[in-house]
């Protein structure tokens, strides 16, 4: 019997949404789709907040800061209302969730250790304070050198967190050194879902997209070395891509709107088969012994200067991430100042 493309990568993975409009996972869900985990990022957060009907949302976060926060200096209150934004939109999210809410630090922080940790706890707070507990939140944090060493000194707090941004083994095996909850390798460059041009649709995705080795020697590494961090796979343009990754056998896969859209309408009689290239996909042992986070992280920033891919994109995602946050604040500024 047919079934949906979704269905089917349902049977291999948790599924969740890569998006904060409570539309996308209301619709979903009242389809019957068991929705986990809801992934976000600076780039989301600005969008909702450009959106006419989310100036609710908006507004209620700006009348909040005033309120309580307006002996604050104008730049202290609109970095409080963007966190609080973001607070404000996984609550709406959260009703249709079995699992997390991810919320991501700022990327303008991500080569200070201490700011992104205390970045991480303030978001935690936030959304403790509006009805999701500690229990039910991820904190997603880019995946450079001085950041994953934040997310070892959170995790030690109890705060689960995520390293995204993330390109290359390295950072994964180092995101394991740190306890992480989740890991999300990406399988395309972020500018790609900005700049549509830049992307490129590859009939087999399993053979040819040029991600699909590393991030199956991600895979295989963790099978291997008996890790309890999670693979989230991300940057997910279409379902092939999507199918594709499910093949793998990740722990969860997020997913957007449309790739949702896209599953839901293409069916198969057949299962997903497992990707038959992912048992012979290997790392050294050298390579599996290296302490990355020992030494302020030295192995880790040796190896991202190293690898021209990894420090190119990841440059690129905070680039992208960060231009994305500065535009929330000029949308929150000129709503303050209103």
């Amino acid at each position: 019997m047919a079934q949906t493309l979704l269905y089917h990568v349902s049977a291999l993975t948790a599924v969740d949404v890569d998006s904060m409009d409570p539309t996308v996972s209301a619709r979903y869900t009242k389809a019957g789709v068991k929705l986990h985990d809801m992934t976000s990022n600076q780039a989301m957060v600005c969008v909702e907040a450009s959106r006419p009907e989310r100036a609710d949302i908006l507004k209620a976060a700006i009348d909040q800061i005033k309120s309580t926060k307006g002996d604050l200096d104008i730049d202290a209150q609109v970095l409080e209302t963007v966190d609080l934004l973001a607070a404000l939109f996984c609550k709406q999210v959260f009703p249709y969730l079995t699992g997390r809410v991810h919320t991501q630090t700022s990327p303008l922080l991500a080569y200070d250790t201490e700011a992104t940790a205390n970045h991480a706890r303030k978001l935690v707070a936030l959304l403790e304070e509006h009805g999701i507990p500690r229990s039910r939140v991820c904190i997603k944090i880019p995946s450079t050198p001085e950041a994953l060493l934040a997310c070892r000194e959170v995790e030690k707090e109890g705060i689960r967190t995520l390293a995204t941004s993330l390109f290359s083994v390295s950072q994964a095996l180092a995101a394991h050194e740190a306890g992480c909850l989740y890991i999300a390798p990406w399988l395309n460059q972020l500018r790609v879902h900005f700049e549509p041009a830049l992307w490129t649709e590859y009939a087999d995705v399993a053979k040819e997209h040029p991600r699909m080795p590393i991030i199956r020697q991600i895979v295989k590494v963790y099978r291997d070395i008996g890790t309890k961090t999670e693979i989230l796979p991300a940057s997910i343009v279409n379902g092939k891509e999507a199918v594709a990754l499910a093949a793998l056998g990740p722990e969860h896969l997020t997913l957007p709107a449309v790739v949702l859209d896209q599953l839901s309408a293409a069916t198969s009689a057949e299962p997903i088969p497992i990707d038959p290239e992912l048992a012979s996909a290997s790392v050294s042992d050298e390579v599996k012994s290296i302490k990355y986070l020992d030494n302020g992280a030295a192995a880790l920033k040796e190896s991202i200067a190293s690898d021209e891919q990894t420090r190119v994109y990841l440059a690129d995602a905070l680039k992208v991430f960060g231009d994305m946050e500065l535009k929330t604040r000029e949308i929150v500024r000129a709503a303050l100042t209103a």
